[in-house]
């Protein structure tokens, strides 16, 4: 069966010391932020963590934070960073196939890489095993709707807000909420030219595929760029406030949607 070890996602992933704009610091801080609101004295799983930005923040109000990734190169990064804490712990695993007992946890979080996952359904019904009874899950992705939406090299599936909304709910997951943050909508001149220029280059398929060339245009539109630390902190970057939206249609207003999902056994 096809799956997705032995791809390289350390090319197309947040890295430290990876140059990013001002909004993509923001994007990264404000969905570690969010998560932290359901945390507190919680047991954590963030599956897909990456090279762990956001696990040294959470783990300032969860009780206990695990972090895993399928990349192991990729996760060498979270486990230097991170070998002398002890509320954090790293493990090498696939989404699809979580190496955890039945209700392990509290809240499970699954930022920017659901679009990755050859059988997406697979993950959820995993992520609802792995809950508690009340226990939460929150999966941030890019939204397939906003009109400068470019996809991302190893990605197989992108959703839309009821495409997402609908694969938490045949999964069992109960009060069910979708949020979207970051206007699509350009606000300024610089930024209309700058989602003029990106349509043509997505249309001609020019925008470079890992993060090392996409910030070599970011830094000729935008100016100069700042690293991203190996842990994000408090204050380190304007919070975007998510916004409530609708389950029944495509919604073209925001960059980033969010799902919240309930795990509720009556």
């Amino acid at each position: 069966m096809e799956n997705l070890k032995g791809k390289r996602f350390i090319t197309v992933t947040e890295l430290p010391t990876t140059k990013a704009s001002r909004e993509q610091l923001s994007r990264l801080y404000t969905r570690y932020k969010f998560a932290s609101e359901f945390c507190k004295n919680k047991t954590l799983l963030e599956v897909a963590c990456g090279a762990g930005l956001g696990l040294g923040y959470l783990s300032k109000y969860a009780k206990k934070v695990i972090g895993g990734d399928i990349d192991k190169d990729v996760l060498r990064f979270a486990q230097g960073h991170y070998k002398n804490r002890e509320k954090i712990k790293l493990l090498l695993f696939d989404a699809e196939d979580l190496p955890f007992k039945n209700e392990s946890f509290d809240v499970l979080i699954f930022f920017e890489a659901i679009y990755y996952l050859i059988s997406p359904e697979k993950f959820i019904e995993e992520a609802y095993r792995v809950l508690r009874n009340n226990g939460i899950i929150i999966i941030c992705t890019v939204n397939k709707d906003w009109s400068d939406f470019n996809p991302s090299p190893y990605s197989n599936k992108y959703f839309s807000a009821p495409e997402l909304f609908n694969l938490l709910k045949i999964n069992k997951f109960k009060n069910i909420q979708l949020l979207g943050n970051f206007l699509a909508e350009p606000t300024n001149f610089k930024e209309k030219l700058i989602s003029i220029v990106k349509k043509v280059a997505i249309r001609f398929k020019i925008i470079p595929k890992t993060m090392e060339g996409k910030a070599v245009l970011k830094r000729l539109f935008l100016g100069k760029l700042v690293e991203l630390p190996a842990e994000i902190t408090e204050g380190l970057a304007h919070y975007e406030p998510l916004y409530p939206i609708s389950n029944k249609k495509p919604n073209y207003n925001y960059k980033i949607l969010f799902a919240i999902g309930h795990k509720i056994k009556k």
